[in-house]
């Protein structure tokens, strides 16, 4: 784990410490195929220009495209629109659904299976080999789009699965197992050796530091940083919600932006009175795969998903005078105790912010697709979906966005009795071959499999 994100946020430091969060916004919204408005402008308060520079969008281009999503996504009715705690999706039939789309709609995909049935979590992987079929099932209900823009459950707040993520899941689960999954941002080698001069400098003042002027002198002197995505392509909407969700975790740690949620204190705010802190130490945080042993029946046909889905981690990083950053493989116990608090608060979390619970759809849609994979589940169904897994072969593309390369650092100060203390570090890691390398038995599963819908031979069903 720490040599795979051992690229993630560095900060060079001198003697004296200052809190600092290298905050980045990416879209965290829906991917409409046609609308380049909607990939790329004013969404979650970002704009993202061709070259892939990270800006802050302005209050009117936000609200004109609430306005357009809010036109033009349908809101599901009848039965889909009704919550349920089993909402069954066929990936048999979802593939005759999207070619029909291909075929009869101009590749205009319906709001149904863009969300898939709004599901929101995959808790059910059932294979039925007499129907040539793979079932995905668990919660679900209709939708609505939230003010800030994002698709989600009309009671629960929580994001619906999408389909583009589904599929960039199963078409890049390979990549998952050589290289893994993960997003970082990098400092330039320039921009280390202009902080660490004005961090000097900020160090021979005896203290006496104008955060008023050191706030915007050092993020001129840092520069923009660099923004790496491995194992899913940069310009997908799967790489976005990564890169979104290590953003928001930093600023609700640097209290950048304030707890959604009663019971999560910034890591300023615990730190505030601290008085052993080290000027040359920086705690690291990073979302990981927080998943129990998978259950399975004893046919193998039926699967359960267990666990909350992703967990916060920590690890201790130290600065020398040179900028150098050394991971320690230690743990700072009021890192640990942040860390804590926000694995414990996760669910209550993608309630409040959409991001994290896009953040555990997507490492979901990972495991299952790390599942199919390793059990050979397509193949012991005889389930062909080239519409979803195949890129050569199906004319449906992942939707592109303009890639996030490069983002500006903001910055969040904390005088403490030993000066001001730096960090700047976090990351997605999707370790989703891991995940399905444990199993155990537990034949009630095969009840799940039981209430899956028979009889589809025709492919016309594919949600329940």
């Amino acid at each position: 784990m720490s040599s795979q994100l051992s690229r993630h946020n560095r900060l060079a430091s001198a003697a004296t410490a200052l809190v600092l969060a290298f905050s980045f916004v990416v879209l965290t919204t829906t991917s409409w195929a046609g609308h380049q408005f909607f990939r790329n402008n004013s969404v979650g308060g970002i704009a993202i220009d061709p070259q892939g520079f990270v800006r802050d969008a302005d209050a009117a281009s936000t609200k004109a495209l609430l306005e357009e999503l809010r036109n033009d996504i349908k809101p599901a009715e009848g039965a889909m629109a009704v919550p349920t705690g089993l909402r069954m999706v066929s990936l048999r039939g979802l593939n005759s659904a999207i070619k029909d789309a291909m075929q009869n709609n101009l590749g205009q995909l319906p709001e149904s299976v863009q969300f898939l049935a709004g599901l929101q979590r995959i808790q059910y992987v059932l294979v039925y080999p007499d129907q040539n079929d793979i079932v995905l099932a668990g919660p679900g209900e209709g939708w609505k789009v939230k003010e800030d823009g994002n698709v989600v459950g009309i009671t629960t707040g929580r994001p619906v699965l999408r389909l583009d993520n589904l599929i960039t899941a199963l078409r890049y689960v390979d990549q998952a197992r050589q290289v893994g999954i993960s997003c970082s941002i990098d400092p330039t080698e320039e921009g280390f050796q202009r902080a660490n001069v004005l961090m000097n400098r900020a160090r021979q003042s005896s203290g006496n530091v104008n955060l008023r002027t050191l706030e915007p002198a050092l993020k001129r002197a840092f520069g923009p940083q660099n923004v790496s995505i491995t194992g899913v392509p940069a310009d997908s909407h799967f790489a976005r919600v990564m890169v979104a969700a290590d953003y928001k975790m930093k600023r609700l740690a640097m209290n950048i932006d304030a707890s959604p949620v009663r019971g999560m204190p910034s890591f300023l705010h615990m730190i505030r009175n601290a008085t052993n802190i080290r000027p040359d130490v920086n705690p690291r945080w990073w979302l990981a795969c927080d998943y129990e042993p998978l259950a399975r029946s004893a046919d193998g046909l039926a699967w359960e998903i267990r666990g909350q889905g992703v967990k916060a981690m920590t690890e201790t990083e130290v600065v020398n005078e040179q900028g150098q950053v050394a991971q320690t493989g230690k743990v700072d116990p009021r890192a640990q105790k942040w860390a804590d608090i926000m694995t414990e608060k996760y669910t209550e979390l993608t309630e409040k912010t959409a991001v994290f619970g896009e953040l555990r759809n997507i490492m979901d849609m990972c495991v299952v697709a790390a599942l199919i994979r390793k059990q050979g589940l397509f193949e012991k169904a005889n389930c062909q979906v080239p519409m979803l897994v195949d890129a050569d072969q199906s004319e449906l593309e992942i939707a592109k966005w303009h890639a996030p390369k490069q983002i500006a650092p903001h910055c969040s100060f904390l005088r403490t009795n030993k000066g001001v203390i730096v960090t700047a570090s976090g990351g997605i890691q999707i370790e989703s071959w891991q995940t399905v390398d444990h199993e155990q038995m537990d034949n009630a599963v095969k009840s799940i499999w039981s209430k899956g819908v028979e009889g589809n031979s025709s492919g016309e069903f594919w949600w329940n």
